[in-house]
């Protein structure tokens, strides 16, 4: 499960890399479950027309802020909403569309991109958790696929957002990864053509994003305490 990743520091890198304005307020350097962090959505040009789906450039998109961990809509309390999104950092892809969880989320196409400049793993090959730091080769940052959710209910409200996640059991790289017995998983990394198309997808081909980013592209190195 990825729980940890680094947020995208650099101003310059929101609109260069993303499209959008850089966030007003300083975001976390480390984002962890339940803290505050920015996701990408979409905004279409016209309230009332559908999205056209061959054509991502009729969107606009917008930055949102919000916890990391997802609130789903039936939660029923402020408290509730507390206890269940720190284990909802992530969302698997297999079953994102039939999970109790994000089923309602992801249809009603409530999609995001997570900028983040590198993710977190734990190395357990030598017997100890080692924090490893996993970005790309060339040092850009990195969209990550998401869903995005706004719960309100006794004058409270939380926006919140997950990550979408991959099998990994066979990757070159991330297979390494995570504690020995376990499945192996990581975070649905986009290709930076497909952003738009990601955001203004139908849920039925939305799916086809749903797959690991090349090995030979990510590097991982030791963190230095």
């Amino acid at each position: 499960m990825t729980a940890h990743y680094e947020s995208v520091q650099t101003a310059t890198l929101y609109p260069d890399a993303f499209g959008v304005s850089a966030p007003e307020a300083a975001v976390l350097r480390e984002l962890w479950p339940r803290k505050p962090g920015v996701f990408i959505r979409s905004v279409s040009l016209s309230a009332d027309a559908p999205v056209d789906v061959d054509a991502p450039a009729s969107l606009q998109l917008e930055l949102g802020q919000g916890q990391f961990g997802l609130v789903p809509p039936w939660v029923k309390s402020a408290s509730d909403a507390k206890l269940r999104s720190t284990k909802l950092v992530n969302a698997r892809s297999e079953t994102v569309s039939t999970s109790n969880n994000f089923h309602d989320t992801w249809l009603a196409g409530q999609r995001c991109i997570v900028p983040m400049m590198a993710f977190f793993e734990d190395d357990w090959r030598s017997g100890k958790a080692v924090p490893t730091r996993i970005a790309r080769v060339d040092g850009k940052p990195m969209g990550v696929a998401g869903l995005w959710e706004r719960w309100a209910k006794d004058g409270t409200e939380i926006v919140s957002f997950t990550l979408l996640t991959v099998n990994a059991n066979s990757h070159a790289l991330l297979h390494r990864y995570q504690q020995n017995g376990n499945e192996k998983r990581m975070p649905v990394i986009l290709g930076e053509g497909a952003y738009g198309a990601w955001l203004s997808a139908r849920p039925e081909k939305a799916r086809e994003f749903m797959r690991a980013y090349p090995a030979n592209l990510l590097t991982a190195n030791p963190v230095e305490k």
